[in-house]
């Protein structure tokens, strides 16, 4: 089986050299490039096209948000897993809004992180569970009365789906893996990818976490 190629970009080099060690111990994945900021990041990441990136946030001459958001703008193929120290709620509610398939702090444990990256290279999202609570408090507060439409707009995005799609979105803000989903609406595997895949493009979602966030933001009440 082929190893999933990653990329490192984090200003501290001791944190590189850690993450390196952590994840060339996994035979199935193989660090192809680090870099020590967002522009250099860029640059290596179009080299040598990863399969995931492990991006710092704060960081000189290019922030790791901000290098996200122009991975994802030049279509990049690179899933990016956000790895900050800090998990303040601006900072998780930013990463997932450039674009980013992942939020993991820096003390994540090695088992989980090794996890993280395979579940991100076959395309699905991942949020340390200390972040998860906060993602959804965000969506709480920006749903309540009086603070915007985003309750009834969020609906109108969901009403574009299926019976069924809808079921599977639901499923997928519940955090649920598509083997999950796969056992508990009774279809296939296959079928679970071909539903996310089509309620992707109906609700223009870069990733799982924004179906979820969108789903949240409809159902707070129910």
């Amino acid at each position: 089986m082929t190893p999933i190629r990653v990329a490192l970009v984090d200003d501290d080099a001791m944190v590189r050299t850690a993450l390196s060690m952590i994840l060339g111990g996994d035979p199935g994945i193989c660090v192809v490039a680090q870099a020590p900021d967002g522009r250099e990041g860029l640059r290596v990441i179009a080299e040598h096209s990863p399969d995931v990136v492990l991006m710092d946030i704060r960081m000189p001459r290019l922030d790791g948000l901000s290098a996200t958001e122009e991975l994802v703008r030049n279509g990049s193929a690179s899933k990016v897993i956000v790895l900050t120290t800090f998990d303040a709620d601006d900072d998780v509610m930013r990463a997932l809004q450039r674009g980013a398939d992942g939020f993991l702090l820096k003390d994540t444990p090695p088992d989980r992180l090794i996890e993280a990256v395979r579940l991100v290279a076959a395309g699905q999202s991942i949020l340390s569970p200390s972040v998860t609570s906060q993602v959804l408090e965000s969506v709480r507060g920006a749903a309540r009365p009086g603070a915007d439409p985003s309750r009834s707009v969020a609906r109108d995005r969901l009403a574009t789906l299926t019976g069924r799609e809808h079921e599977v979105a639901r499923a997928v803000g519940a955090g649920w893996s598509n083997a999950q989903i796969s056992g508990e609406l009774f279809l296939s595997v296959a079928t679970v990818k071909a539903h996310v895949g089509r309620i992707l493009d109906k609700l223009d979602a870069d990733n799982r976490v924004q179906v979820a966030i969108i789903v949240h933001q409809a159902d707070l009440d129910d």
